[in-house]
């Protein structure tokens, strides 16, 4: 089966776990658009759903889904009740590391709204250990230099992505070279640094359940 046929089926099978009548938060990324694409069978159903990015919110809305700020939400309910989103990797533990496209703090503010984080992802994003993938930081533009500073002290790499700024602004960091072995004492660390907005890693708003198309189908962990 070939990587978009599986993303394909794990978007559908995500759909399992909307339910009728709720506020559905949405990622960002090829995989997260394939679950818009498939949500929209399901628009006339739910109440309506909060982006994580303007690049989502447009896709969204391209379906005709009603699009909620997240405030807008949260008067209407108590939390959203799941986040879908795909990631860039993740661990045996359900840690993972997002912000390939750019739009991590708003996908851990969504997933941290959420009652429940489903993953969605093809099986080569399945590691023994996060940091294979470049972990994005981001970063309040002044602070640059001494956010790369300290990551050259852990260990990493630093490269900033040239020519990007995200939605709220600020430049990334993506930090290569680095083997976590320890996901949320290292997303602790990082945030505690003045100036990261938040870095990619997602441990303290893990998946809680990732859906992993393989060769032989949809697996859920």
């Amino acid at each position: 089966m070939a990587q978009n046929e599986m993303k394909k089926k794990v978007a559908e099978a995500a759909l399992a776990y909307v339910k009728a009548g709720s506020i559905v938060g949405v990622g960002t990324g090829s995989t997260a658009n394939m679950f818009i694409d498939a949500l929209a069978s399901m628009k006339n159903d739910i109440l309506g759903a909060v982006a994580s990015s303007e690049v989502t919110a447009e896709r969204l809305a391209g379906h005709g889904i009603v699009v909620l700020d997240l405030n807008q939400a949260l008067k209407q309910v108590k939390s959203l009740s799941v986040y879908i989103d795909g990631a860039d990797e993740f661990d045996g533990g359900k840690n993972l590391v997002k912000g390939g496209g750019g739009a991590l703090t708003r996908e851990k503010i969504v997933a941290a709204a959420s009652d429940q984080f489903v993953c969605i992802v093809d099986e080569s994003k399945q590691v023994a250990f996060l940091g294979a993938f470049p972990l994005p930081i981001e970063v309040i533009p002044m602070a640059r230099e001494l956010v790369a500073g300290i990551v050259v002290g852990l260990g990493g790499v630093p490269k900033l992505r040239e020519g990007f700024v995200t939605d709220n602004g600020n430049i990334i960091i993506d930090v290569h070279e680095l083997k976590v072995t320890d996901a949320r004492a290292l997303e602790d660390e990082l945030n505690s640094v003045p100036g990261v907005v938040t870095n990619g890693i997602f441990s303290h708003q893990g998946a809680d359940v990732v859906l992993m198309g393989t060769a032989d189908g949809v697996v859920t962990l």
